[in-house]
């Protein structure tokens, strides 16, 4: 795998104003481009979405744009497949959002809809700011249905703001210019998008924008296991947090501060390690 710029820190090269000069930094060739409208009717009539996806379609989703099709013919990239994954093209989607409420429900269902790797781009203007996310999922072949596939591991950003990015951000943005990326084949590119999506969701915790170089970082797996693993305390934290509300007992309320604390030093040991 190409490990330019791993374990360094990434300056922004080019300004990043607007979801146009997003696109462009990505620098996918124009060989690639593909820039046609697809119709919400493609995801009604996938069969995967339930009641409440198509209210979120209906109401949630203003436009969307199939931008580039990667694959053999139009990049120096070979296609891999095996028992369990076929890489043999991605596709970049462009959907602009009226609402950012929902947009886990929107990624997961159209993720399930589309039998590609995809790298769904999500635009939405909240607060007056264009904001963007990325959402990425690794699909695996239905070893019972061989026309099917299961959607694992999926992972987006947080919301980024174009005009007022953070450092960290800036540095996220910059390592997606794909010449970055291994061509190795397929499979080994989608995985230079994942383990950025990983980096800046472990930045958000670690304060630090960091990507796999040898053993100065955990690889992309290992990290996405101790996110979950974050995500899954902070879950259970609230959940304390909630009854601990409810409790006026001063004994059970030592016991669930005591537990809360625990959570807290076991997400503290895990921020250190991603």
């Amino acid at each position: 795998m190409n490990k330019s710029g791993k374990g360094m820190d990434f300056e922004l090269k080019q300004t990043i104003n607007n979801i146009q000069d997003f696109l462009t930094h990505l620098s996918i060739p124009k060989s690639c481009e593909l820039n046609k409208p697809v119709f919400k009717k493609m995801f009604l009539d996938s069969g995967a979405l339930n009641t409440t996806d198509k209210a979120c379609l209906k109401e949630d989703v203003d436009k969307i744009r199939w931008l580039y099709t990667l694959k053999p013919s139009t990049i120096n990239i070979a296609a891999y497949a095996d028992d369990q994954r076929d890489y043999s093209e991605i596709a970049v989607l462009l959907v602009e959002l009226a609402s950012p409420k929902r947009i886990m429900r929107i990624a997961q269902f159209m993720q399930r809809s589309i039998p590609y790797p995809l790298v769904l781009i999500f635009t939405c203007n909240i607060e007056g700011q264009e904001n963007l996310t990325v959402s990425l999922a690794d699909k695996r072949i239905n070893q019972a249905d061989k026309e099917k596939w299961v959607v694992e591991d999926s992972i987006q950003t947080g919301w980024i703001s174009l005009e007022e990015e953070s450092e960290l951000d800036c540095k996220f943005l910059n390592s997606l210019t794909i010449s970055n990326f291994s061509y190795s084949n397929f499979l080994n590119f989608y995985k230079c998008f994942t383990e950025r999506v990983i980096a800046i969701n472990c930045a958000e915790h670690s304060g630090q924008f960091t990507l796999e170089d040898g053993n100065e970082v955990r690889s992309g797996d290992e990290r996405l296991v101790f996110l979950r693993e974050i995500e899954k305390l902070h879950i259970e934290k609230s959940e304390i947090s909630n009854r601990l509300k409810k409790i006026k007992q001063m004994g059970r309320q030592v016991e669930l501060n005591t537990q809360i604390k625990q959570i807290n030093d076991k997400v503290e040991l895990l921020k250190s390690r991603i």
